[in-house]
């Protein structure tokens, strides 16, 4: 079973690294074939809301209320009663999405005057904006049908597909960029058609598995059904709980539709790298810990269920810490390695490495978010991080007011800000309530991971001159940050070692991990 569960861990891990290059592709050639103007502000205006709801659907957030409640009609050994449950919760589904989506599509105007209240009321770039969101809008149908399904898979211990499904985003953006786009009189609606193609094409990818397990839903509209009202009861606070950090960044995009044009596209691309650590640590994390942590509850071993809260956190400081610093440090040489191309000048690579910066000073909120929130989810207490997130986001909104004199980097700050309470906030209550008792050795460990991390930040300050990437072509920019990385983290990873970090230093609990991997 161990070895199983890590065969499934690193498929994970691989296809969720080989989405994320391929959403780096995608926008590296946003950047060079349509630069940075009103029409790319309207498309990831139109585009942020299919994209946070992709956010929120599929890495991880429904998964919360679905399969908690799936796993219950499993364990009652009943599979008709388990492929009832899941065809009257999939028609359910449906039906809301169905009758969201045509409000959506009818409303698009309102909406984007809501998300970008700063686009001139029915200006061109209003207008693009709204005819792009209507196309785009529909994806939220397909996407969270696709959701629906991986937790089916999930449950039954099939990850390939689920995790290869957001490639298919990035996969049909880039073909509609490049083959669409020039057919077209207004060519960045292509990336509009390529998100509604990507839609289609990643539910389709999962209805083959469905059929195999026996598990393709039919058709079971039941208003009544128990089952589905306890899910749908869980829907929306487990949502919120982990995706309050989602809502700020839309919240981000609102504010900076009324500052310098451009700036929209600034906080896109910034959240976008910052979205590559926190996708591959914290998807990963919220694979592992969550299950873990709902067999110790269950099997009332809080002793147990402390020291795997105890891991996770050690693992986003050892992570986290120094991915923070290289984001810092390395923000306009990562910009412009990957976007300064054609329309994507030297300045937008500064103004985007402001905002960068700003938010990679809250990355390690949004990792313990990740760690933290199952630590309640998995004792059946949404209320507490519904609480607390809503009180991040009021921080954030207030923010975001405050610091507008600093531009779109002043919101990114506030974002952070807010991540970084909502995680304290969490770790607080854990810690008050006794859930979570720190294990012995943080003192040691603290002191390790931060003489490494400065060896690594003193390296980065000192070895890497940022006007050289003006003067380099593509391929010398991307070799020269690769080297960079990799010796940073040469350096990162030498000096723990020197000091005598192990990874059973990692928790005193990892015999007791290593026992639940193998059972």
């Amino acid at each position: 079973m161990s070895r199983q569960l890590f065969k499934a861990t690193a498929a994970v891990s691989g296809l969720t690294l080989l989405s994320r290059l391929l959403g780096f592709v995608r926008d590296m050639l946003i950047a060079r074939l349509f630069g940075v103007d009103v029409a790319t502000d309207a498309f990831f205006v139109a585009f942020k809301l299919p994209n946070f709801l992709r956010r929120l659907f599929t890495e991880g957030a429904f998964a919360h209320a679905f399969i908690p409640v799936l796993a219950e009609y499993q364990a009652q050994n009943d599979p008709a009663a388990v492929r009832q449950f899941i065809s009257k919760s999939a028609s359910m589904w449906a039906f809301m999405l169905l009758v969201l989506t045509l409000i959506g599509v009818l409303a698009a105007p309102l909406l984007i005057l809501l998300l970008a209240p700063g686009f001139n009321w029915q200006g061109p770039q209003h207008d693009l904006a709204v005819l792009m969101l209507q196309i785009t809008f529909p994806y939220l149908l397909f996407i969270a049908l696709v959701a629906f399904a991986g937790g089916i898979l999930n449950a039954h211990h099939q990850f390939i597909v689920p995790a290869f499904t957001p490639a298919l985003l990035n996969i049909s953006m880039i073909a509609a960029a490049i083959w669409l786009a020039p057919l077209l009189a207004e060519p960045v609606t292509a990336l509009a058609w390529g998100v509604l193609i990507a839609g289609l094409a990643q539910l389709a990818l999962q209805i083959p598995p469905l059929m195999r397990l026996g598990l393709l839903p039919r058709w079971q509209l039941d208003f009544r059904d128990e089952g589905v009202k306890r899910l749908f009861k869980r829907v929306v606070p487990a949502i919120f709980s982990v995706s309050v950090t989602q809502i700020n960044l839309l919240l981000d995009t609102l504010i900076a539709s009324f500052l310098t044009v451009g700036s929209v596209s600034w906080l896109y691309y910034s959240d976008r790298l910052v979205e590559f650590p926190q996708g591959l640590l914290g998807l990963a994390l919220g694979t592992v810990i969550l299950p873990q942590l709902a067999k110790h509850h269950a099997q009332a071993d809080p002793k147990a269920f402390s020291n795997a809260l105890d891991w996770g956190l050690r693992l986003v400081l050892l992570t986290g810490i120094p991915a923070t610093l290289g984001l810092i440090l390395l923000a306009e040489p990562m910009l412009a390695t990957l976007f300064q191309y054609d329309e994507f000048t030297h300045t937008d690579v500064q103004l985007a490495g402001q905002s960068l910066q700003a938010y990679a000073l809250g990355l390690l909120g949004f990792l313990m978010i990740k760690v933290l929130v199952p630590g309640f989810t998995a004792r059946q207490d949404l209320t507490t991080p519904l609480r607390y997130g809503s009180y991040a986001m009021v921080i954030s909104l207030a923010g975001n007011v405050l610091a507008i004199p600093l531009a779109h980097a002043g919101l990114a700050l506030a974002t952070s800000l807010g991540a970084l309470i909502n995680a304290l906030l969490l770790l607080n209550k854990l810690r008050q309530e006794r859930v979570y008792q720190a294990a012995p050795g943080w003192v040691l460990f603290l002191v390790r991971v931060l003489l490494a991390s400065t060896a690594m930040a003193a390296y980065l300050h000192y070895g890497v001159t940022i006007d050289d990437w003006q003067h380099w072509h593509t391929t010398a920019r991307i070799v020269n940050l690769l080297k960079v990385i990799l010796l940073g983290a040469g350096v990162y990873g030498a000096i723990l070692l020197i000091t005598g970090l192990r990874l059973r230093h990692l928790s005193v609990a990892h015999d007791k991990i290593n026992n639940f991997l193998s059972s």
